[in-house]
């Protein structure tokens, strides 16, 4: 049996050589294991040798030694982020498994919008089916980690590659729906079902190659005895490499894939806005009502389903932005910190709680805007819950959207029917003409452009 001494010498001993392990817990987004590693060793720099000063409490078990340096197991935030998670899922699931069921089944939804829509539906399905157990998980049992070595790598390359793909959806989406309204000409052969399933391909490719520098940098740590055997019940998924090689790839990541990308959707947007505003104010006199009246009635109603297609996706990116915002402030503050104070450590927590609810959040507010705002998106749900067929007009929608949906022909729809509509077009855009007179030719492209915009009624 060992004396008090004895008992005193071999923790010392210990938690003397495991200040060196301990220093690397520095480097985790935790800011409590950097406090931690202060407290126990006394460092005030990551840099600085370890000098410990043995707390009144020597007389610890194996399991008291791990706790004592690692922190409870079990988060203590558990029970309510559980309750607000299971929430999240069950909406999320069911909203976005809802989102590609009608996209993959109906053929008149599968669109070069939607098409981005569907992607954006498979990159939330993945963070919540595969991404939140493996989070819930970590705050019931912080350690072990999950897995090992491969679960850690598995996690940080699922959050990175699901990250990026998320952002770089909702930007090309934003650029199609420039493409669409200002260059309706382009958009015959960009804006296309071919182009958009290659564009999609492309960024998911790249998201996994640039979620591979982030993922090289976390590993498995875990602490050891004084004989150097590792406590294996002691493993965490952290950092393992230089701080500053994390701080360089978290900062670029901000930057190249939160900040550049919202600054160009919101000046695509901005420019989508003023170039219908100012068909808005092209749009042909009320002379041309008299004559034409079918075709003009037609070029109103797809222009304002452009409007409302426009409006739906606009909302969509600002609240995929409000929802992003506070998982890239998260990963920015640990960055940017380097001396954590209680205070600081205190604000930490609650912006890291925050920005994992919004971050799930974000894969569960999209079918919830599909609902609000888009009717017919609004009538596929409901047909795929009740089982039940799509209104007659939305199944006489297939027959009537020409081959403006994609740009390319459609396929398998009477060329007759194409036919008839573009000549009934020619013929009230000719009527107009003859009414008005010298009409700007520009301008009238801005007003009987409305037929670009069939490519989106199924949004609507």
């Amino acid at each position: 049996m060992y004396k008090p001494d004895m008992e005193r010498t071999i923790f010392e001993e210990m938690l003397n050589r495991n200040c060196s392990e301990l220093q690397i817990l520095t480097l985790s987004p935790d800011p409590s294991y950097r406090m931690l590693y202060k407290d126990l060793c006394n460092s005030s720099d990551d840099n600085e040798t370890s000098n410990y000063s043995l707390p009144v409490e020597f007389y610890m078990t194996r399991g008291q030694v791990i706790t004592e340096l690692l922190g409870p197991r079990t988060s203590p935030f558990f029970v309510p982020v559980l309750a607000i998670y299971l929430l999240i899922f069950v909406t999320g699931v069911v909203g976005n498994f809802l989102t590609c069921i009608v996209i993959s089944r109906h053929r008149l939804m599968r669109t070069p919008t939607n098409f981005y829509l569907f992607s954006l539906a498979v990159s939330d399905l993945l963070v919540l089916v595969l991404g939140m157990p493996l989070e819930l998980y970590e705050m019931w049992e912080n350690y072990p980690s999950l897995f090992g070595e491969g679960g850690c790598y598995f996690k940080t390359m699922l959050f990175e590659t699901v990250c990026f793909a998320s952002v770089l959806n909702v930007t090309a989406l934003s650029v199609e729906r420039y493409i669409a309204v200002v260059h309706p000409l382009k958009a015959r052969w960009l804006v296309t079902r071919t182009h958009a399933r290659r564009v999609i391909a492309c960024l998911w490719v790249a998201s996994v190659c640039c979620s591979v520098p982030n993922t090289s940098l976390h590993g498995i740590h875990y602490l050891r005895s004084p004989l150097g055997e590792p406590y294996e019940e002691s493993t965490i998924c952290i950092v393992t490499q230089p701080r500053w090689i994390y701080n360089v790839v978290v900062q670029l990541t901000a930057l190249l894939f939160f900040l550049v990308p919202m600054a160009t959707i919101s000046v695509l947007y901005l420019l989508i806005g003023r170039q219908l505003r100012r068909e808005k104010s092209l749009a042909v006199p009320h002379e041309c009502e008299g004559r034409g009246t079918f075709g003009n009635q037609r070029i109103r109603t797809n222009r304002s389903k452009c409007r409302q297609v426009t409006k739906m996706l606009y909302v969509l990116v600002i609240v995929f932005g409000i929802c992003w915002a506070p998982f890239h402030t998260d990963r920015l503050v640990w960055s940017f910190v380097h001396r954590w104070t209680a205070d600081s450590h205190g604000m930490f927590q609650c912006v890291h709680l925050v920005s994992g609810v919004f971050f799930y959040l974000s894969s569960v507010v999209n079918p919830v805007i599909y609902n609000l705002l888009s009717t017919r998106f609004r009538d596929m749900f409901r047909e795929v819950m009740c089982r039940r067929r799509a209104p007659r007009d939305l199944r006489r929608f297939a027959a009537r959207d020409g081959p403006w949906v994609t740009g390319e022909a459609a396929r398998g729809r009477s060329a007759t029917t194409t036919a008839a509509a573009t000549t009934a077009a020619a013929a009230a855009a000719a009527a107009c003409v003859e009414v008005v007179g010298k009409i700007d030719a520009k301008r009238f492209s801005c007003s009987s452009g409305g037929t670009r915009d069939e490519a989106e009624t199924s949004l609507n």
